[in-house]
């Protein structure tokens, strides 16, 4: 019954950029499903999925929430795990982490907007994950929807396979069903029922020519990942069946050779069906996706888990969020074996065995028990004391750990204190609480200055922060101006030769390093500390070289020009001498620290800051006054197209210190009529005079205490 139940389980998760209607399908696929009986509206603040306050203010997806609901197909009830996903780049973790534990997704895409940046981000994030995808274009009743160009900018800007599999009936406000192209039927929605009823009829005879076209592409597309198929399509098309082409498709879109495209309108409540259909058909169960692969924490091997309630136990905390009724609920995915309520498991980053209370199935902000999660399932847990997004949970006597998750660094901070002494110990509770939540949020102490430092992704991050704080933990606070958070690079390589000596009477410290200091190797990809040992005949014990390793890592949290920490740095530790008695691993770590200091500030250290990629959307009359706009912040103009209801499309790198406030300016400039958005890209240095103005203020800073 389970290898039954698994074939027909589905964790699928929407991903798309802001405002390209996740939440509204998600709201549909809930009312469809019979989950909810009344469909909730994202611009009325009722969306089932977006339950947080501000999601209901602000129309926004903050947080991603999760699902579980069922849906006929082919004489099957399949299980489905949804995940809606926010799509505003500040909540890029959001969607990070769900990708990590989904098996498939459903890319939504405007019908109008097309593919834009944040579709982008979250296109490379599913690929890193290798998820299986197909398409979903939406607000085909919009003014300007084209479903055709949708594809045709997956193609060009994607790099995507895009497979059309249904044709639009109508288009804008006509836009009443879709041509199946597998069954060559069209399906016709009913408006009074609220898109719950359709009929299938034959095709109108103006669309047959179009449809016969883009059913033969579909098949030539198709028939190259699958034999038989193509023998068929050589000799008769007519006798492929409807089975095979969709077994076919299955198997091209798990291998990620295709992305099957649908369209409807959420809104409108068509086509939400066929896509749930679809999404049963085609995207994978946990057994598709196979076993799991980690690594052996005592042995350092690799190990598999297969996708099995009799295998050994294996999961992977994904998401931490704080309930005002349960406490601290962890959202997991069961890889292998099973998590029952009341029981121990044991967390390989920590060693620690843990009780899990109390296991539910989730449905957004409700709790429903269960008593059991199987290999193949989400739910979330309660009674976890010590546990952090990306650890592996686990069988003791059989330990594994999980590929983690890499979570981009914060690039904006500011300084925050409460409005009253009293309320200080409320912050630092809710503070904690929430960078436990969420991996992307960090909280520092300035050393310096002595003020509460807390960073995000973006203003509208921190935003939510302050008032997550305001509402959930009731601590009115008062916050500085924002921060970049800027980082140091050296662009020479010196080499240096550094002693550490104590003599104290009795036993003293005694460490000697030669080292050659400077800016990695261009292969080197990965940031951070890039060390080679070449110290030959045992010039230095070989237990002191990690201590050496440490020393250099520790340091680069500090640079030496403001205390920015050195983004990567290429240390070839060269030669270097000991002293029988007065050495040990902490001299030789203190060594480290002091040649990291004497070295860069002879490298030629410069200053980072983050550069954004910004993409405006403006009226053509505009035009100038975006681009003068730029220029003075330090843009540069990338590129311009002409959107096709008319705007221009403008691209730019833009030094993320001068978008302050960007928002209210475009506003300002256009009357309200343009919309942008804005994605991390890299660090790049800054110019002479700019460096010496952020030094003088951090400098400021430091002489006012």
């Amino acid at each position: 019954m389970a290898k039954q139940d698994l074939h027909l389980t589905r964790n699928i998760g929407i991903m798309a950029h802001i405002d390209a209607g996740k939440t509204t399908t998600s709201e549909r696929i809930l009312f469809y499903t019979g989950l909810t009986h009344k469909i909730g509206e994202t611009h009325d603040g009722t969306a089932t999925m977006d339950w947080m306050a501000q999601e209901q203010e602000r129309g926004i997806t903050i947080t991603s929430a999760a699902t579980t609901t069922s849906w006929k197909y082919a004489g099957n009830t399949y299980k489905i795990n949804l995940i809606d996903t926010p799509g505003h780049v500040d909540f890029t973790v959001e969607v990070e982490r769900s990708l990590r534990v989904l098996d498939g997704a459903v890319a939504t895409y405007c019908a109008v907007g097309g593919v834009e940046p944040q579709s982008e981000t979250v296109w490379r994030q599913a690929d890193k994950y290798n998820v299986p995808r197909i398409g979903y274009v939406n607000k085909m009743d919009r003014s300007g929807a084209d479903f055709f160009e949708v594809v045709r900018q997956m193609k060009d800007v994607l790099g995507a396979n895009p497979c059309p599999i249904v044709v639009p009936i109508g288009a804008e406000e006509t836009f009443k069903g879709i041509v199946d192209l597998i069954r060559m039927k069209a399906i016709l929605w009913h408006d009074e029922t609220m898109g719950a009823a359709y009929d299938v009829e034959d095709i109108p005879a103006n669309l047959l020519v179009e449809c016969e076209e883009w059913r033969d592409k579909m098949l030539e597309k198709v028939a190259e990942y699958d034999e038989a198929l193509m023998e068929k399509y050589f000799d008769d098309p007519s006798t492929i069946t409807e089975e095979e082409i969709l077994r076919a498709l299955r198997n091209a879109t798990i291998q990620m050779a295709i992305v099957p495209m649908l369209c409807g309108s959420s809104f409108k409540n068509k086509g939400v069906q066929t896509l749930l259909d679809y999404a049963c058909a085609f995207l994978p169960s946990p057994l598709d996706t196979g076993s799991v692969t980690g690594t052996n924490p005592d042995t350092g091997e690799e190990e598999t888990r297969e996708p099995s309630e009799d295998a050994k136990t294996s999961g992977l905390a994904f998401k931490i969020a704080t309930d005002p009724y349960v406490g601290r609920l962890t959202f997991f995915r069961v890889y292998s074996g099973k998590i029952e309520a009341g029981s121990y498991v044991y967390n390989s980053r920590s060693s620690k065995k843990e009780r899990v209370s109390r296991i539910f199935q989730m449905h957004s902000n409700k709790q429903n028990p269960v008593e059991v999660i199987s290999a193949g399932d989400i739910g979330a847990g309660v009674g976890f004391k010590d546990i952090r997004t990306g650890d592996t949970l686990c069988d003791e006597a059989f330990p594994i750990v999980l590929e983690s998750m890499d979570f981009p660094e914060p690039v904006i901070g500011i300084a925050v204190e409460p409005k009253t002494q009293k309320d200080m110990d409320k912050l630092s509770n809710g503070l904690a609480k929430l960078s436990e939540e969420d991996p992307t949020f960090t909280v520092k102490t300035d050393e310096q200055s002595g003020q509460t430092i807390i960073s995000g992704m973006g203003e509208l991050h921190l935003d939510i922060i302050i008032d997550r704080l305001r509402r959930e933990f009731k601590v009115e606070c008062n916050q500085g101006r924002p921060q970049v958070n800027y980082k140091e690079a050296i662009t020479k390589t010196v080499n240096l030769r550094e002693v550490y000596k104590k003599q104290s009477g009795g036993r003293g410290k005694f460490a000697d390093i030669i080292v050659d200091l400077g800016p990695v190797d261009e292969d080197f990809t990965q940031g951070g500390l890039q060390f080679i040992d070449e110290v030959k005949g045992g010039n230095i014990p070989k237990e002191f070289i990690p201590s050496v390793q440490k020393g250099f890592a520790t340091a680069m949290k500090n640079g030496v020009l403001a205390g920015y920490p050195m983004d990567s740095m290429k240390v070839k530790l060269i030669d270097g001498s000991f002293h029988a008695v007065d050495s040990d691993q902490l001299s030789f770590e203190i060594c480290a620290i002091q040649a990291y200091k004497n070295a860069c500030a002879k490298a030629g250290p410069v200053l980072m800051e983050p550069i954004m990629k910004l993409e405006v959307v403006t009226p053509e009359e505009n035009m100038g006054d975006v681009i003068g706009d730029l220029n003075k912040r330090r843009g540069q103009v990338e590129g311009m197209e002409s959107s096709r209801s008319g705007a221009r499309i403008v691209k730019a790198m833009v030094p993320l210190g001068e978008m302050f406030g960007y928002v209210t300016a475009l506003r300002t400039i256009t009357s309200g009529r343009a919309t942008s958005s804005m994605t991390y890209s890299h660090h790049a240095q800054v110019s002479q005079s700019i460096a010496k103005a952020v030094l003088e203020e951090v400098k400021g800073r430091v002489d006012l205490i």
